[in-house]
Order: C-alpha cells, then structure tokens, then sequence
C-alpha cells in the first residue's frame, strides 16, 4: 500500500458496557469510574466513562488494520483526552499522514476521535513503523 501525505482514514465503534466488563477483565482496570454509576455520578463526568484503553484501541485497529495497514506497530504516541467516552457512545478515530519517511516504512500521523454527537475526546500525533509482509521482504532482498 502506497501512504501519501494528507491520506486519511477513519474507523468507528460503539462501546458498550460488555466492552467495558470485557477490557477491565483484561487488564485489571475496574476504576470505579467505569463500574459504579453512584460514584461516577458524583464526579465532573456525571455517569460511567468507558477506559481510556478502549478508546485509543480504536486507533490502535485504524493504523494495523486501515492505515498504514497489516504489519504497522506504533514507534511514538503522543495524544491527548479531552472529554470523556461515555458508555454506549459510538467514536470514530480518524487519521490523516502527516509525514512519510523517504527511505523508510516511517508515517507521521494526525490522530483524532471524536464521539457521535461531534465532541473531540482525543487529539495527538502518533509515529508508525510498517513491516513488509514476508513474500514483499523476500522479493526485495532478491
């Protein structure tokens, strides 16, 4: 896939509480934030939030999965939160190349999500390195 400057793509997800149960059982995260809606009520965010985990798993999809594609790992994050997830909320992170290194398989991208009802609730750049598949690699050594 060839990656050029201002190429951009999006990918969205609805969280829901099952996402939440799911990703706490994983990794331990059982913030009350995300599980006891009296607590999270009385905080500035007034009802459950989902982990910030799930949200920039979105991105995490976006860049293996969309752009740059299969075989990307992040070098470098550096993003933002600016307002929560709620559950049931659907995101859509969007990405757009900022900058392709001339002799390496190195993308700068913009990063953003926004949640359904247009709020921004994570901004920053992040850094990938894409590995060739293998059939590329071996080509390419021939």
């Amino acid at each position: 896939m060839s990656i050029t400057v201002g190429q951009r793509a999006s990918r969205s997800l609805t969280l829901t509480a099952e996402h939440v149960r799911k990703f706490a059982e994983i990794s331990g995260d059982h913030n009350p934030l995300h599980f006891d809606a009296a607590f999270a009520a009385r905080t500035k965010f007034g009802r459950l939030v989902v982990q910030g985990g799930l949200t920039t798993g979105l991105v995490h999809a976006l860049v293996a999965m969309d752009m740059p594609g299969p075989g990307t790992v992040f070098l470098s994050q550096n993003w933002k939160f600016t307002a929560p997830v709620y559950i049931d909320d659907t995101i859509t992170a969007e990405a757009e190349v900022i900058s392709v290194h001339p002799s390496k398989p190195v993308t700068g991208l913009r990063v953003q999500i926004k949640r359904d009802d247009g709020t921004t609730v994570l901004e920053g750049e992040a850094w990938c390195f894409t590995f060739a598949d293998s059939g590329q690699e071996v080509a390419q050594q021939k």
